[in-house]
C-alpha cells in the first residue's frame, strides 16, 4: 500500500486540491504540433508532490531539441521557493558549429527562457539555472564522425500562484514549449500552431 500511495503522490493521481488542480491544467494543455509530449515519472524526494513531463521537438523524422519540465508542490512552503510550486526544467538541443561559436550563446539561452514566460505575461519568482555548452570530438574508430556541441539549459522558478493557491499551469507549459521550440530552431508559433495537440501524446515511431 506504501509503494501505491507512493506512486500516486506523484503521478498527480493523489494530493491536495492545488496540486491536483494544476495537474489536471497541464494534461489538458494543448500545444503546437511540433512538440511531443507525454507524462514521465516524476522524482520523488524534491518535494512531497511531484509531476513531470517530458518532451521532444520534431521536424518531419529529425528531432530538434528535447526536454523535461517536473512540477513541485510543497503545500507547507518552501523558503526557498518563496511559494508552494516550483517548476524545474532540463532543456537540451545540438547546435549548429557558428551559433556553438557565439561567446553570448549561455546568456541568450538565459533570456530565452525569461523572454518565453514574460511573452505569456507569466508571474515568476526565485529563477535559477545554469546554461551549459558542450562539445564531443571523435577519434579512432569513430574519426569520420563530424564534431558535435550541445546546449544544456537546467532551470527552476516559482510561478506565482493565483485563485486558490494554484498557478497558470497550463500558459506555464506553453511557455516552456517555446523555449523548446525555439532552442530546437522552430519559428515562433503562428495563429495556427496553438491547441492543436493534447496532452499527454504518445511520440510516434520518428521521435527516438
Amino acid at each position: 500500500m506504501k509503494d501505491t500511495d507512493e506512486a500516486d503522490r506523484h503521478s498527480g493521481a493523489a494530493g491536495p486540491p492545488a496540486f491536483r488542480a494544476a495537474v489536471d491544467a497541464l494534461r489538458a494543455c494543448r500545444l503546437r504540433p511540433q512538440v511531443e509530449v507525454e507524462p514521465t515519472p516524476a522524482p520523488q524526494r524534491l518535494a512531497p508532490y511531484a509531476y513531470a513531463l517530458e518532451a521532444v521537438v520534431v521536424d518531419g523524422d529529425q528531432e530538434l531539441a528535447d526536454g523535461r519540465l517536473v512540477l513541485l508542490h510543497d503545500p507547507a512552503g518552501h523558503d526557498a521557493w518563496r511559494g508552494t510550486f516550483r517548476l524545474v526544467t532540463l532543456v537540451r538541443a545540438e547546435l549548429e558549429p557558428e551559433m556553438a561559436a557565439d561567446p553570448l550563446l549561455p546568456e541568450v539561452c538565459w533570456s530565452w527562457l525569461t523572454g518565453a514566460l514574460q511573452a505569456r505575461g507569466l508571474g515568476y519568482g526565485e529563477p535559477s539555472g545554469t546554461v551549459t555548452r558542450a562539445s564531443s570530438h571523435y577519434f579512432g574508430g569513430l574519426a569520420d564522425r563530424p564534431s558535435a556541441s550541445q546546449i544544456e539549459i537546467r532551470a527552476s522558478w516559482t510561478p506565482r500562484e493565483g485563485l486558490g493557491g494554484v498557478p497558470d499551469a497550463a500558459a506555464h507549459l506553453a511557455s516552456w514549449c517555446d523555449l523548446l521550440a525555439q532552442v530546437g530552431g522552430l519559428p515562433p508559433a503562428g495563429p495556427g500552431d496553438a491547441s492543436v495537440v493534447t496532452l499527454p501524446q504518445r511520440r510516434g515511431p520518428q521521435s527516438r
